[in-house]
């Protein structure tokens, strides 16, 4: 593994200062507007005032095996959906000492993007599930306060619901089938999708008449929740639905000149 800490700037460098990237990120993902509602400390969690971006890695998850291999790959900057800081970091000890131990050591930066990349329009994660599954017609979904973490849309084709399932079986899911909640119509012609964990948006998708709602993982309640008022539910995976929008901030920084790779790590959850 590479060891020394961060690289300062070079004037050479052809990738970027990492503020500058970082600070570009916050910008295309309208960060600022989701701090009153997210836990996440979303930004630049790990990482120096002055440092140069040549070689980035995104993943969903910040953990000890992506942050390895990032490091194995000799990238300065890791990217992931979820990172460590929650509500507030009290103190450094146990294994949140040792995963900042990790990055500080091997030179790794570490940017996180939790709310702001799961609702934006283009960039987000149920930006990229709605594509994945030819939605037309989008519009934001999944109010939380005065932003949306979801997409809605009409299929251009109505899906069975079988068909749904298997489309969704596609993703990173680590070999783990979707679960089906099928209270909805035999033919899914309006889908709504809160990635990740969702189950508490099916009021919202009753309400807004869609056929299915699409998340990554349930709660006890969105059983009764779902078949009394008659709509489908599809679990897709935490982990499997949350992959497309570090893949569309990797293309972003690929196109800024930083040479990126994509490090799946699926939890099968």
């Amino acid at each position: 593994m590479p060891t020394g800490g961060y690289k300062p700037p070079a004037a050479d460098a052809l990738g970027m200062e990492l503020a500058t990237l970082t600070a570009r990120f916050d910008d295309r993902l309208d960060t600022a507007e989701y701090a009153d509602v997210d836990t996440s400390a979303n930004g630049l969690q790990v990482g120096p005032d002055n440092a140069t971006v040549d070689s980035a890695a995104f993943a969903v998850d910040a953990a000890a095996a992506t942050i390895e291999d990032a490091a194995d790959r000799g990238s300065d900057l890791l990217v992931t959906h979820h990172g460590l800081v929650w509500g507030g970091l009290d103190r450094v000890t146990g294994r949140e000492y040792d995963t900042v131990a990790a990055l500080v050591d091997n030179g790794v930066a570490l940017y996180v993007s939790h709310l702001p990349l799961d609702g934006h329009p283009s960039l987000g994660n149920a930006a990229g599930l709605a594509d994945y599954l030819d939605l037309e017609d989008q519009a934001a979904f999944g109010t939380m306060g005065p932003v949306t973490i979801g997409r809605q849309g009409r299929a251009g084709d109505a899906y069975r619901v079988d068909d749904l399932r298997d489309r969704l079986s596609g993703l990173d899911t680590g070999g783990q089938e979707p679960q089906v909640l099928d209270f909805g119509p035999n033919e899914i012609e309006t889908v709504a999708i809160v990635t990740g964990s969702g189950a508490d948006w099916v009021g919202e998708a009753a309400a807004a008449g869609v056929d299915a709602l699409v998340t990554g993982e349930g709660k006890q309640q969105i059983y009764h929740e779902a078949r009394e008022a008659g709509i489908t539910v599809v679990l897709a995976g935490h982990y499997a639905t949350e992959t497309f929008g570090v893949e569309r901030l990797a293309d972003l920084a690929a196109g800024w000149g930083v040479e990126t790779t994509m490090l799946s790590h699926p939890t099968g959850l």
